[in-house]
């Protein structure tokens, strides 16, 4: 379900970086959300693009940043380009796939734009009084966003602030972090597909009982062989919309999103490749096949909910809560 929005306020906070705070129209406060969380905002043009939440808990309106990303889709140069403030836009959310958990401690690792679910997951860190270190990189000084945030929570909860810029001191020093990390640590990155790599490799190498989460907001790197295409190993199944009765069947090699939109062209999606959870869908019957990135173990054997644009059916019929 989608709700109207408006654009209150855009504001510069580094160099490529603005952040859009947005206001229920009827001035409600905004559903709940925890730190991790991010909403589908829909944009004048129509695209959906997916960001983070990075406002402070309680408040009643929510706050999302948006880099300028010169190779992107389009999503972002329209948000820096287009004259939102005043405008009504729609979103639906929040959801969250990067829940912070209970730790002893934590350390925060941030490349870029990455730093968006993190900030709200330090300022959580501050409010429960747990102890708290962030690695935060960027490309340049000029390009990390919310600095003066973060000094601020470091000075009044004693936390840990370490930034640098590839340009200065170089590339964050995964082995080093990950080989400070305390030993009651819990670990949580976001950014760049190369540093989750990395950090990813390095955890398990050097510490492999170290617990580690990041978010993705881009695909994953693909596997050295290519992949195989795994849609090509499902057989034909049909796949039933539980709210309107309607049937559909998704061919072998097929993508249950392109079927589905035969009859509801109206369904939400954004990176088709698994990774950012617009289309995600819950299962009433069935049995899925997951092929994202973003479901954990312990999701994926529930078979609650999929990824639709590129998850399959091991089952004959699939019904979805559509």
């Amino acid at each position: 379900m989608t709700r109207a929005v408006r654009v209150t306020q855009v504001r510069w906070e580094a160099e490529g970086v603005v952040s859009l705070r947005l206001a229920a129209t009827d001035r409600a406060p905004l559903p709940e959300w925890t730190p991790g969380a991010h909403i589908d905002l829909v944009l004048p043009s129509g695209a959906v693009r997916q960001y983070s939440l990075c406002g402070e808990h309680g408040d009643p309106d929510y706050t999302i940043a948006v880099l300028r990303e010169a190779a992107g889709r389009g999503g972002s140069a329209e948000v820096h380009d287009t004259a939102l403030v005043g405008r009504e836009l729609q979103i639906r959310g929040p959801r969250n796939h990067f829940e912070l958990e209970p730790a002893p401690a934590y350390v925060f690792v941030a490349g870029g734009i990455g730093i968006t679910p993190v900030l709200a997951m330090v300022r959580a860190a501050v409010a429960t009084g747990t102890p708290w270190e962030l690695h935060y990189g960027g490309r340049r000084t000029d390009t990390l966003a919310f600095t003066a945030t973060l000094h601020e929570l470091a000075e009044r909860s004693g936390g840990r602030l370490i930034t640098r810029s590839d340009d200065v001191e170089g590339p964050l020093p995964l082995a080093e972090i990950v080989a400070g990390a305390p030993d009651a640590a819990a670990l949580y990155a976001c950014g760049p597909p190369g540093m989750l790599t990395a950090l990813t490799d390095v955890v398990a190498t050097r510490r492999p009982g170290l617990p580690l989460r990041f978010e993705r907001f881009t695909a994953a790197p693909p596997e050295p062989d290519g992949g195989a295409d795994v849609a090509d190993a499902d057989e034909r199944f049909e796949v039933e919309l539980a709210r309107t009765g309607e049937t559909v069947t998704v061919e072998p090699g097929g993508s249950i999103l392109e079927a589905v939109r035969t009859v509801r062209p109206d369904i939400l999606s954004s990176c088709e490749e698994g990774f950012c959870g617009t289309c995600e869908t819950k299962v009433l019957d069935g049995e899925p096949v997951h092929r994202d990135t973003i479901l954990t173990a312990r999701e994926r054997a529930r078979n609650t909910s999929m990824m639709i644009c590129v998850g399959g059916c091991a089952s004959r019929r699939l019904v979805l809560d559509l």
